[in-house]
């Protein structure tokens, strides 16, 4: 009778650590992943949305080798877990940062840089391009089930990425760092058209200052420049959509490579 009681709390406290290293783990993805980290949403849906979602996901998690979750061991595993969650959801985060960045470089050009609105999902106030740029690449990974994906990218994490001692090495953050680099790129690209539009049409009224040093080019030049800008921008929506959704799968590419998923 001892001997089954000794055994039955082993199997409880096996239970109790696979589910608290579940829960770190996706409690670490909704803090920064982008859409789920929201502050637009409330704290209880979401704190219920990271309770549903490790029930689901805990017979996923192993339960063979794990230290106690109380113990020093365990909570240093603990924040490990948290740390791979929040990587997931920043390589995501950087993505939509750079989008929304691209987004300020036109609005700065077009001369917007000084009409900002409130940003819902972060609770800050941003430029009204960048807010734009953010929403469409909202739109555009929900429509492509991104959310989905990510979702399905951390319950393989699961298998592929163990949780143990050690499991984050100093490479990973080097690697996380260069593709912060790639993605800020590509994401200069989708506001590159408008730039360079917006280049040559400061130029020109360069060149008509000098040739007509009389002439009002700011009461000229603001509204030319805002229409040529908004005019660029809504010739340049039609690459947004393959250019994000390269980016996307170029993030989603890298998150695999780093969770070694082959």
């Amino acid at each position: 009778r001892a001997d089954g009681m000794e055994l039955e709390l082993s199997q409880v406290t096996e239970w109790v650590s696979a589910a608290a290293l579940a829960l770190g783990r996706v409690a670490g993805l909704v803090m920064v992943a982008p859409i789920f980290s929201s502050k637009s949403i409330p704290r209880r849906v979401r704190a219920a949305f990271v309770v549903m979602l490790t029930i689901v996901l805990i017979p996923l998690a192993p339960r063979g080798n794990l230290p106690d979750a109380l113990s020093l061991s365990g909570m240093a595993v603990m924040v490990e877990q948290v740390a791979i969650g929040a990587m997931l959801g920043f390589i995501l985060r950087v993505l939509f940062e750079a989008v929304a960045f691209g987004g300020e470089l036109v609005g700065i050009g077009m001369g917007l840089s000084f009409g900002r609105t409130v940003d819902p999902s972060n609770g800050t106030s941003t430029p009204v391009a960048s807010q734009l740029y953010m929403m469409l690449a909202t739109l555009l990974f929900l429509a492509m089930n991104g959310h989905l994906e990510l979702i399905r990218l951390l319950a393989s994490s699961f298998t592929s990425l163990p949780p143990g001692p050690a499991t984050l090495g100093r490479e990973t953050f080097w690697a996380i760092a260069g593709l912060g680099s790639a993605l800020f790129s590509g994401a200069v690209r989708v506001a590159l058209p408008a730039m360079i539009a917006l280049l040559v049409v400061n130029l020109g009224f360069g060149v008509m200052s000098r040739a007509a040093p009389s002439l009002n080019l700011f009461a000229i030049g603001f509204p030319v420049t805002l229409i040529v800008g908004l005019l660029m921008m809504w010739l340049s929506l039609g690459s947004l959509a393959p250019t994000f959704t390269m980016l996307v799968d170029h993030a989603f590419s890298a998150i695999r490579d780093l969770l070694g998923m082959p």
